[in-house]
């Protein structure tokens, strides 16, 4: 009798929690946010916001490393994640400043460090603008003014949503389309973007996890009075500010950061000269390596400054 060959399992292996890592439900109004949590409330907090077609499960080595010292909070963006889609595909930065305000109030804090990456470091520029008193510091990784509105970075996310699949065949194709997306990244994080962003439909095809018509939508074709001018923004931040940008990407203009320091003194970067625009992806350690070194000095200025 002929055996009939065994086919390999090729769905991503779910992503294992961290120990001790909780989630909850937050609403933003009618929109219910999804949030992980790791590390002890009583220590300094970080709020950690991802990218445009991130998770919040993108932190967790940045958590594996900080957790047994701060308190870290990051939630999945309104269309992503296990977070609602938004029934009217707001997907703009003042909605996500309303989730940040949202997790914000729900969780009571009055004062914490804010890091994001691309899309999350917008929110987290346009919010420390409006929020001085409520950040220790500000983390900023690949984005800058400009970086949304034009350049070769923003070219290429255009032309990435523009020719975004809705569907995949199955696990195969949808891990080579991730491949090819990010060819610097570990086996891992690939798996990872596989379990946290897609899904298995009903007829085994691959679907994305995240409202990926709205956001495309948005991206490509965005309302020019809802799209934000981060220049005068970053210009008027009052808060120790660091951008962490990729020497290999093509999103951070560092001459316009280098403009930006010029205007405003709270403002410092460093450039991870092996990175592309996911720097805590390509370079982990040399990125926790920056946010460490950074903190520490931010809070030893802000203890000098509560005894002058």
């Amino acid at each position: 009798m002929a055996m009939t060959a065994q086919v390999p399992d090729l769905a991503p292996q779910p992503v294992a929690l961290l120990e001790g890592e909780r989630t909850r439900a937050v609403a933003s109004g009618a929109v219910k946010i999804h949030v992980r949590e790791w590390g002890d409330p009583a220590n300094p907090t970080l709020v950690l916001l991802h990218g445009l077609r991130g998770y919040s499960g993108t932190w967790r080595n940045l958590a594996r490393a900080l957790s047994d010292r701060f308190h870290m909070i990051a939630f999945d963006a309104r269309g992503r994640g296990e977070s609602d889609w938004d029934p009217d595909r707001n997907y703009y930065t003042d909605a996500y400043v309303c989730d940040l305000e949202a997790v914000v109030a729900a969780f009571g804090l009055t004062r914490f460090t804010l890091i994001g990456h691309s899309m999350g470091g917008t929110t987290s520029y346009v919010y420390a603008s409006q929020n001085p008193e409520r950040l220790e510091a500000l983390v900023v990784e690949d984005i800058t003014a400009g970086s949304s509105v034009s350049g070769a970075g923003f070219e290429r996310i255009v032309a990435e949503m523009k020719a975004l699949p809705t569907r995949f065949a199955d696990w195969v194709e949808a891990r080579a389309y991730w491949r090819k997306l990010r060819p610097n990244v570990s086996d891992a994080a690939i798996e990872e973007r596989l379990w946290e962003s897609m899904r298995a439909d009903a007829d085994g095809a691959v679907i994305w996890r995240y409202d990926a018509e709205g956001i495309a939508r948005t991206r490509v074709s965005p309302d020019p009075a809802r799209v934000v001018d981060l220049w005068p923004v970053i210009a008027g931040i009052a808060v120790p500010t660091l951008v962490i940008r990729g020497g290999r990407s093509d999103f951070c203009s560092l001459d316009a950061v280098r403009e930006l320091e010029s205007r405003n003194a709270m403002l410092r970067h460093a450039t991870v000269e092996s990175a592309t625009h996911y720097v805590h992806d390509d370079a982990p350690q040399d990125f926790l390596r920056l946010v460490e070194g950074f903190l520490a000095g931010a809070s030893a200025a802000s203890v000098s400054g509560e005894k002058a």
